[in-house]
């Protein structure tokens, strides 16, 4: 990704140069980091406020009481994962996170559920090795089903307030920013709903 943007700007400078209009280029140069810096501080106000919503929630016992809720959910998605471990609390944190739209709240549990993944899947490894069998899993490094499941669905992840680009919309002068968000409802269902069929698919498949 390095090379592509820096080849893109590049490219762009060269462009500019060649065709007369390097004014052009410094002059974007300046405003876009003008307004690069107005959106870091419109987001940094909304991430704020919405962290706080999330601490306050977490703190009321309201994230405790729907992560009850969504657990039968999560109990169908990632069955191979022992009731009561640690990475069901970070799953479904980082799933509700998502479906408020919070992606700065998504990521600290997504990384926690990704960590706690790989050390269940280290402990079925030595438990395998201990009763003497030989280690059929795939090799070190490579991710669990259910490290590939928690990806899918979190890229994929079913939104109830689409908060980044309510505020994007806000920024560059939209009439109306609050109106995606029913289209983005109907999209992230139906790209939730395609993952998790996929998912179940090529589980079923290979635990055939």
């Amino acid at each position: 990704m390095n090379y592509l943007w820096g080849g893109m700007i590049l490219a762009g400078i060269l462009y500019g140069a060649v065709t007369g209009n390097i004014e052009a280029v410094s002059e974007a140069v300046l405003s876009s980091s003008k307004e690069a810096v107005t959106l870091c501080v419109t987001m940094l106000g909304v991430m704020a406020l919405w962290m706080g919503v999330m601490k306050i929630a977490e703190d009321a016992g309201l994230i405790q009481s729907i992560s009850r809720l969504v657990r039968p959910f999560i109990r169908f998605l990632f069955p191979g994962i022992p009731a009561g471990h640690e990475a069901e609390k970070h799953i479904t944190t980082n799933f509700i996170a998502n479906f408020l739209g919070l992606g700065w709240a998504a990521t600290p549990a997504g990384l926690a559920a990704m960590e706690s993944l790989e050390k269940l899947e280290e402990e079925r490894r030595a438990a395998v090795m201990q009763r003497g069998r030989k280690v059929s899993a795939m090799p070190r490094g490579t991710a669990s089903s259910e490290m590939c499941t928690f990806l899918i669905l979190n890229i994929s992840s079913l939104q109830l307030i689409p908060v980044n680009v309510i505020a994007y919309r806000a920024q560059y002068g939209s009439v109306n920013p609050t109106a995606i968000v029913g289209p983005a409802i109907a999209a992230t269902a139906v790209s939730t709903a395609v993952a998790v069929v996929f998912c179940k698919v090529m589980d079923g498949r290979r635990r055939m």
